[in-house]
This record gives C-alpha cells, sequence and structure tokens, in this order.
C-alpha cells in the first residue's frame, strides 16, 4: 500500500477505488468508530488497515481467503473487520450522504435539475430493482431463488439527476416480484401516505393544467399518480411511443447509477459467498461510498462506464399490471401531451 501511494497513483487508486485523499478523509471519518485499543500481548490491526481491506473487498470481491494472504490478516479475524468496517461506513456516511430531501423546496431542485439534464420536468426521481447475487443460505429452501434461477437479495433504488441515490430499500429476498417489493417498501407506504413533504402540482412548463410531481420506472412498477411507467403494447401510436421513449430517457439514470457501482465495487458483480443480512450491509456500504465519492470525488465519475450491466446483476421481473386508476392514467396522458407539444425537443422524432 505505502509502495503504491508513493509510486504508482493510478494503481492504488484501481485498488482501493479511490485516491490517497479521499482515502485519507474516509479514514478521519471512519477511524474512530473502528479504532481498537492495543493489547499487552501485541497491537491491534490499525484503522488504516481495517478500512483498506475492507475497500479492497469491495473493489475486488476477492474471498476472505484470498484477503488472508494479501494482507497476512487470518480469515477468521477479516470475517470480523470487513463486516464491522462497513457498518461503520454506513453509520458515519449516511446522514450526510445519503439525505432524502424533506423540504418542497429540495423536491423542487431535484426535479428542476431532471428537466435542465434530461428535459423531464416535475420528475423527483428514477427507480429501478436490482437482484444481488448470494450464495444459497442455509435452510432456506427455494425463498431466496428468483425467476432468473439463482439466488439473491433485492436493492429498490431511487435515485436523481446527478447519479446519487437519495432513497433505497434493501435485503428483501429474490423470491419475490415487483409488486411485493415495492408495495411492501418503506419509500412506497411514504409515498402513498404523502409524507415525504413532496411539492403540490405546479403546471408543466408552457401549459396550465397542473400535473403532479412523479417518480419514473419501467414496466415492473405500477402506475400511480406519483409514478409513471412506459405504455404497455407494441402497437401503439406516435404520440405514445414519443413519451415511452422521453421517460425512457429519465429513467435509464437509474440503470446507469447500477452500471457504475458494479464497475467500482466488484463485489456486486458475483455471488456473494454471505449471509442475506452481511450481503445486506455490504451492499449497503458501496452504496454508501457511491454517494460519497459522487459528491467528494465528482470528476472521476465523469469517466465511468454509466450502462445497464447484465449477469448477476439484473432487474426485478417485468409482470402485467393491474388496471391503473383513472387519475394515475390522466398524468400519464398529461405528460404525453406535453412531450407532443410544449415539451418536445427535435431529437425525439430522429427515434423512429
Amino acid at each position: 500500500m505505502r509502495e503504491l501511494r508513493e509510486e504508482d497513483l493510478g494503481s492504488y487508486v484501481n485498488f482501493l477505488r479511490m485516491d490517497p485523499q479521499h482515502f485519507d478523509h474516509l479514514l478521519g471519518l471512519v477511524g474512530p468508530s473502528i479504532h481498537k485499543q492495543d493489547t499487552y500481548c501485541r497491537d491491534s490491526i490499525s484503522p488504516g488497515e481495517r478500512l483498506a481491506v475492507t475497500l479492497r473487498f469491495l473493489a475486488s470481491g476477492d474471498s476472505y481467503r484470498s484477503l488472508s494472504y494479501l494482507y497476512r490478516i487470518g480469515k477468521s479475524t477479516l470475517a470480523e473487520i470487513i463486516p464491522a468496517t462497513c457498518l461503520a461506513i454506513c453509520d458515519v456516511l449516511k446522514r450526510p450522504y445519503m439525505k432524502v430531501p424533506n423540504t418542497q423546496a429540495e423536491w423542487r431542485a431535484v426535479a428542476d435539475k431532471f428537466d435542465e439534464r434530461w428535459q423531464f420536468p416535475n420528475c423527483i426521481g428514477a427507480m429501478d430493482g436490482k437482484h444481488v447475487a448470494i450464495k444459497a443460505p442455509r435452510n432456506s429452501g427455494s425463498m431466496f431463488f428468483n425467476y432468473k434461477n439463482f439466488h439473491s437479495i433485492v436493492l429498490l433504488a431511487l435515485v436523481d439527476a446527478d447519479y446519487k441515490v437519495i432513497a433505497y430499500d434493501l435485503g428483501v429476498n429474490g423470491r419475490n416480484n415487483d409488486a411485493g417489493i415495492f408495495g411492501n417498501s418503506e419509500l412506497y407506504h411514504h409515498l402513498e401516505e404523502n409524507t415525504l413533504n413532496v411539492p403540490p402540482p405546479r403546471p408543466l412548463p408552457g401549459r396550465q393544467e397542473e400535473s403532479p410531481f412523479v417518480l419514473v420506472g419501467d414496466e415492473a412498477f405500477p402506475l400511480k399518480t406519483y409514478l409513471l411507467k412506459p405504455y404497455p403494447g407494441r402497437d401503439l401510436t406516435d404520440e405514445r411511443k414519443i413519451f415511452n421513449y422521453r421517460l425512457s430517457r429519465a429513467r435509464r439514470i437509474s440503470e446507469n447509477v447500477f452500471g457504475i457501482l458494479v464497475n467500482r465495487f466488484g463485489v456486486l458483480g458475483q455471488t456473494m459467498s454471505l449471509e442475506p443480512d452481511k450481503a445486506t450491509l455490504v451492499t449497503e456500504a458501496c452504496l454508501m461510498l457511491h454517494n460519497y465519492l459522487r459528491s467528494e470525488n465528482d470528476h472521476r465519475y465523469q469517466q465511468e462506464v454509466q450502462r445497464p450491466v447484465e449477469g448477476n446483476w439484473i432487474g426485478i421481473a417485468r409482470h402485467p399490471g393491474n388496471r391503473a386508476a383513472d387519475a394515475a392514467r390522466n398524468t400519464r396522458d398529461q405528460f404525453c401531451v406535453y412531450f407532443n407539444t410544449n415539451g418536445q425537443v427535435p431529437w425525439q422524432y430522429n427515434r423512429f
């Protein structure tokens, strides 16, 4: 580590997924929580080494045995250090870097950024769900077995236009379908009960009729007044095809975030040989570090590969939904009309 830091900065960044300055800053935040007292028998493993081996585990997904050879730390000791350090990362970074907007002004700022970057007004987040592959837990039967024929836990994430995660639900077993995952999430209940302090409806640019602030998702989610999804079917009118394109353009931010995560944290691209609760903790630590690096080291993220990732990191199942309420369909129709009139952009007609 010392040699890489002094002589090969590029390899250091590749090894830990952050430069020395951000490692030192993160160590200053996390260090007090993972510091251990020396004893008369031996010195404790330093906070810096505890953080480094944890970051290497997240970056590479190496087994504890492989890391034990690299760091000369026993496998059983690593099995204690890595979860404890992940927990400390989550505790320390969650409040400053995983902040859910809680004022109307903050939600409007998110919506304005979506409008500025992706020409989708009144959008307060893009949502998607992904399966994180894990080894089959003991005596679990088919509880974690998903429709793609592997065991998993599910991550449901809401992201903003800056590729930051602003809310998430994590740890549900992969057997659940989309309706069960979203319907049982804390985010769903907050949205249904309108406890997130989302601003009241406002007109879309150039129009008189008021439209609500909405999330955007794919076919896996139910259509709600606060959640838009594409029009179903193949024989769609050109107007509906344009709406689906514009919605997909905003929604793909969530796919891009998952692409960044799995490219930066290799542990997410492999099958974790961990119990579900520890796999959940590891995934949560990756989310916290993602937001931390996105906030503190923004220029590197502009160079990341921002694309959907297949394999063990895949979307939740698409199932035919129930009939949406009239109000939800009317909301989608409002946005459809807007994207074909006041809100049209020249390139949308080149898609067909």
